[in-house]
């Protein structure tokens, strides 16, 4: 497996890490059995980096990770937790709580679900408006000092909310899309942690699917899926990005590749400063994204594959216009 580091000091985890979240929620209905086979598929090939939320399925993917490791060792995985997203019985996201005393009682009930001393990584989900990101960082700051904690992130921060963090403790990594189909961060985001020496783990590299080379029209969204309501899934917006995606299997196709393994290698191209998460729920898509691993993509290949998806050739926002008011990633520097 290929390694890289997080930021200038912190520790090497695996190029590609494994995004949990669909085997709980979000995606529909997931199957328990091939979950854990995926996980245990994933650090057999040498994947370190798993990366949950404790709001995912409500602490469900907490507990499918804790069934996942027993009798793996602990020093062997590095286990990233977002907190801060509060959630009503029906599923619905109301809010975020970043207040010191909201992060030591998430963190409390995830060491407890997931059976471990320690995480690796804690990171607030969201900016909480309400709270100023050093009284939340300087909270799991003292979660570090205590031992719970190993390393902090952040998540979906614009740059001054990255700078004031990093003000009070060291940030080993921001969370935060990155892929052919969203490549905001590459105005100020990117040039700001590079400056600062903090890593990148891009979330939605193939876009939720529609890079994957799988999605069709045909395929419609169910109620638990959330991508039904997502912007760039629905009727024109969906007939474009899909016309973007044929234009990269041409070019993946000359490759010996699958569109999927392309859209993850200009990721890992971009630097080795970036990590991408796959968000694999079963073997097989797990085994072709570690497949773009050894896809090297030389400059003509990759000027080529960007001038098949131009920057701004996406059709529709990634989230809904509420869920896109709550990112400070989009806010104006």
């Amino acid at each position: 497996m290929v390694m890289r580091q997080l930021g200038k000091n912190g520790p090497r985890v695996s190029a590609l890490g494994l995004g949990c979240m669909g085997m709980s929620d979000f995606y529909g209905p997931a199957d328990r059995e091939e979950s854990i086979a995926t996980i245990h598929a994933a650090l057999d090939a040498g994947i370190t980096l798993l990366d949950t939320g404790d709001f995912y399925g409500m602490g469900h993917n907490e507990l499918l990770l804790h069934e996942a490791l027993v009798g793996r060792r602990r020093e062997d995985v590095f286990i990233a937790v977002k907190f801060g997203a509060l959630r009503s019985p029906d599923g619905s996201f109301i809010g975020f709580d970043g207040r010191p005393a909201a992060v030591k009682t998430a963190l409390a009930y995830t060491l407890q679900r997931l059976g471990t001393d320690y995480i690796d990584l804690y990171q607030p989900a969201r900016l909480d408006p309400a709270v100023p990101i050093e009284d939340t960082i300087g909270a799991i700051g003292e979660m570090v000092q205590a031992g719970y904690v190993r390393h902090i992130g952040l998540s979906e921060v614009g740059v001054e909310t990255i700078r004031r963090a990093q003000a009070v403790h060291p940030i080993a990594w921001l969370q935060i899309e990155y892929s052919l189909l969203s490549r905001s961060i590459e105005a100020e985001i990117l040039p700001t942690v590079r400056e600062l020496g903090i890593a990148i783990t891009a979330y939605g590299v193939l876009s939720r699917g529609l890079l994957s080379g799988h999605w069709s029209k045909e395929r419609s969204g169910t109620a638990q899926d959330f991508r039904s309501h997502l912007p760039r899934f629905s009727g024109e917006n969906l007939d474009q990005n899909l016309s973007l995606v044929e234009a990269l299997r041409t070019i993946a196709t000359e490759q010996d590749a699958t569109v999927a393994q392309v859209a993850i290698a200009w990721v890992l191209s971009r630097g080795e400063d970036i990590i991408p998460l796959i968000g694999a729920r079963r073997r097989s898509r797990l085994e072709e994204a570690l497949g773009s691993l050894t896809l090297h993509l030389n400059a003509d290949e990759l000027a080529r594959i960007e001038a098949a998806i131009p920057l701004d050739a996406v059709a529709g926002e990634r989230y809904d216009a509420g869920q896109m008011a709550l990112l400070d990633s989009e806010k104006p520097a």
